[in-house]
């Protein structure tokens, strides 16, 4: 990693398998002690399958969860799915400090996802009347949901990789009505998770305008 004034300020966690309640309460707890002297942190990992429900959610977005938990949290959106073989990245980002809005925050994210699935030759693009990432042929690829308190932002992105897609059968995702995709049904062989990650970091990274990162402790 290139070497920058602003480098000590980001740090990056790869958390591997992760229960999302555990995820989900550190994440707060980080929000929570934080102060001006805090450095930025995005962390890379994979829930156990669990549908989360977002502040916006609506209960008949829920079709059949069946043995899968619901858990309401506090970011952004409606009712999306997460499980193994996605990357979920949670980015607790200091956005007074890099003077930057939440709609900045979400654009860079949507652009770093277009840029690495440009980087396996894939089209995608935003939409401007809904949050998220969508390939030429209107299929979802990935989801995004943000909390903003004290100024830093939690939760963050989730990105379909090699996943089971059955249980987004199960909801309507984010209320939209459309039909889920994942890397490994557009590029043949399909790049693995640590590959994507390792590309996601860097566009991640640049966008907020950062010239390198740290690793950091790969448990919570």
């Amino acid at each position: 990693m290139p070497s920058g004034t602003r480098k000590s300020r980001l740090t990056i966690r790869h958390l591997g398998l992760q229960d999302f309640t555990v995820t989900y309460e550190a994440m707060k707890a980080f929000v929570e002690q934080r102060d001006d002297n805090s450095g930025d942190e995005i962390w890379f990992l994979e829930h156990n399958p669990v549908f989360t429900q977002g502040q916006a959610g609506k209960p008949n977005h829920i079709l059949e969860p069946g043995d899968i938990p619901v858990i309401k949290t506090d970011r952004g959106g409606q009712v999306t799915y997460h499980g193994p073989g996605q990357i979920t990245a949670y980015l607790m980002i200091d956005l007074k400090r890099l003077k930057i809005g939440v709609r900045d925050l979400v654009t860079l994210m949507e652009q770093a996802l277009v840029d690495c699935l440009k980087h396996w030759n894939i089209e995608a693009s935003p939409r401007s009347d809904a949050p998220g990432v969508y390939t030429s042929d209107g299929h979802k690829i990935a989801s995004l949901g943000l909390r903003i308190r004290k100024g830093s932002s939690y939760h963050g992105l989730n990105f379909n990789i090699d996943m089971d897609m059955t249980p987004w059968q199960r909801i309507n995702p984010c209320g939209l009505g459309v039909e889920m995709t994942q890397l490994a049904d557009l590029v043949k062989p399909s790049p693995s998770k640590h590959q994507v990650i390792d590309k996601l970091a860097e566009l991640l990274q640049l966008g907020l305008g950062y010239n390198g990162y740290q690793l950091g402790s790969q448990s919570l």
